[in-house]
């Protein structure tokens, strides 16, 4: 991968130098080309920003896996004045004080990760006693975004912060992961102010495990999820199988959550006893079926039927939406996309070690074992809704898997189109040029086709769509994207006209920006678009 360096993306050290690894004050980027105007406003971006820390024992310790980086918020404010071009500042913060002060004293971590590689001579006694001991640390709160939480405190100072000369209208900032935990941050100086557990919101929500990516009711704001609670029946309110869930789906008067096969061994118990989540997730069983879970949202009916499919495991769902069939209106189907994978490999593919295109890790991916780690768009139907009986089984319908050269991951939609009938999604691809990353898609779902923007070693992240308000058609507006350019070292905003994926202007910054997991623009204008 020689051709396709991506390490400056990568291996960020916590004693890295300060040049945008940290930015805790506003830095001005240095502009090109012609951002609208209509992007003015606030882009937040999630991700690890670091792996390595150097402790007091004089040790270094080492996060492995990609998910498990010291987490840290990143902040992009896009102005524009009066008969002026766009500028653009940025800042960043890690937002994990408390742990990562802990590492450098103790040299290791006492919390539960994603895939922390364990002690293998640490004693059964030990192994016993940490299922019993509270960690001391906060959890490492750093994967989506939610700006003006439904439900949580909206206090603050009668001005609203204000950034660089014009109300934010951000009244608060939470990170959120796959756990019932969210953090508090500040959403101007991105200082991290405190952290909350779901049952703040209710007594019911106690389990330890939830969804990273709950969905905003695009009429109302309101945001829905789930929590988990482990125990002899493992409990999501309303059914029983345990399974790692990383994102949900929501139609108009529908929540429909897919337990697809990541399935969580021993009641939750082994994520206590191997302290990381991928060493408890089972083995992936192709005879498995994913089951598909459809619960009312309108009239409190709860469950009101299920589904099931072939075997297949998912991280980010797309939209739903609803649809009644053209030869009987008084039949209804749930569509669902998603970017779904054949099994499990992506998840051990996101050590650090195979992420580094300088490295060996990445060599062990080749063939159909990287091909593995690639997703694939489908969309399935749950047919007639309305005439499926509770507790009876019904037969979810794949009605398409696309190549998985046209397909992407960490896909985004115009925010407008949540709970209705899309046309468009963006998203990264991996086409086998790199060892991560390498092009931006926007894939037509009306004809499976795709285009891509790709510029030869520069490495992008999640499309952010922001629509342009004057604008008629769905795909009218831009794409945002931090792009890496793994020659000169260097991030940049990336800015694209969503329609054809050519670039339209860009925001260049002094140095490396680390690959992040997902984002949310909040214009200055208009309205924002919630959890998607």
């Amino acid at each position: 991968m020689d051709s396709w360096p991506n390490d400056p993306g990568v291996s960020i050290a916590v004693h890295d130098s300060i040049r945008t690894t940290n930015k805790t004050h506003p830095v001005k980027l240095t502009v090109k080309g012609n951002i609208p105007s209509y992007a003015t406003g606030v882009l937040y971006r999630t991700g690890p920003l670091g792996y390595k820390v150097d402790t007091s024992k004089g040790n270094t310790w080492t996060a492995n896996h990609w998910f498990d980086g010291l987490s840290a918020v990143h902040r992009f404010q896009i102005d524009c004045l009066k008969d002026e071009p766009v500028q653009v500042t940025y800042r960043s913060r890690r937002i994990v004080d408390e742990l990562l002060q802990r590492v450098k004293e103790t040299g290791n971590l006492d919390s539960i990760t994603f895939a922390a590689k364990r002690d293998p001579c640490k004693s059964f006694f030990k192994k016993v006693m940490t299922i019993f001991a509270q960690a001391r640390t906060t959890p490492n709160i750093g994967v989506t975004l939610s700006v003006n939480m439904p439900g949580v405190s909206e206090i603050q100072s009668e001005k609203s912060p204000q950034a660089n000369g014009h109300s934010s209208g951000i009244k608060t900032l939470h990170t959120k992961t796959d756990a019932n935990v969210f953090r508090s941050i500040n959403p101007e100086t991105l200082e991290p102010e405190g952290v909350a557990h779901q049952s703040s919101l209710h007594p019911d929500l106690k389990g330890p495990l939830s969804a990273a990516h709950a969905k905003s009711d695009p009429e109302t704001g309101d945001i829905y999820n789930f929590n988990l609670d482990f125990g002899a029946v493992c409990t999501y309110r309303i059914f029983c199988t345990l399974a790692y869930i990383y994102s949900i789906l929501l139609s108009e008067n529908y929540v429909i959550l897919c337990v697809w096969n990541s399935h969580i061994t021993k009641s939750g118990l082994s994520i206590l006893w191997n302290k990381n989540f991928l060493e408890a997730i089972a083995p992936f069983d192709a005879s498995q079926k994913a089951v598909w879970y459809v619960i009312d949202r309108r009239q409190g009916k709860g469950l009101l039927s299920k589904y099931e499919s072939d075997a297949f495991f998912c991280f980010h769902t797309i939209n739903a939406w609803e649809e009644s069939l053209s030869t009987n209106p008084s039949k209804t189907d749930i569509i669902c996309e998603l970017s779904m994978y054949d099994n499990l490999e992506l998840l051990h593919r996101y050590y650090y070690d195979n992420l580094l295109s300088s490295g060996k890790g990445h060599e062990k991916y080749v063939g159909k074992k990287r091909e593995d780690t690639i997703s694939s768009f489908a969309r399935f139907s749950l047919p007639d809704i309305k005439s499926a009986e509770k507790g009876k089984m019904g037969q979810a319908e794949l009605v398409y898997k696309a190549d998985k050269m046209i397909s992407a991951d960490l896909p985004t939609i115009n925010p407008a189109y949540l709970t209705r009938k899309h046309r468009y999604t963006y998203g990264v691809c991996d086409r086998l040029k790199s060892s991560f990353m390498d092009g931006i898609v926007k894939f037509d779902n009306q004809n499976q086709t795709s285009i891509i923007w790709e510029v030869e070693a520069h490495t992008p992240g999640e499309p952010i769509f922001v629509a342009d308000p004057e604008g008629k058609d769905e795909d009218d507006g831009l794409l945002l994207s931090v792009v890496l350019d793994g020659i000169q070292g260097k991030s940049y905003l990336l800015c694209l006209n969503a329609k054809d994926l050519k670039e339209v202007g860009r925001a260049e910054m002094e140095g490396p920006m680390a690959f992040g997991f997902h984002g949310a623009h909040v214009p200055r204008k208009g309205k924002y678009g919630g959890d998607i």
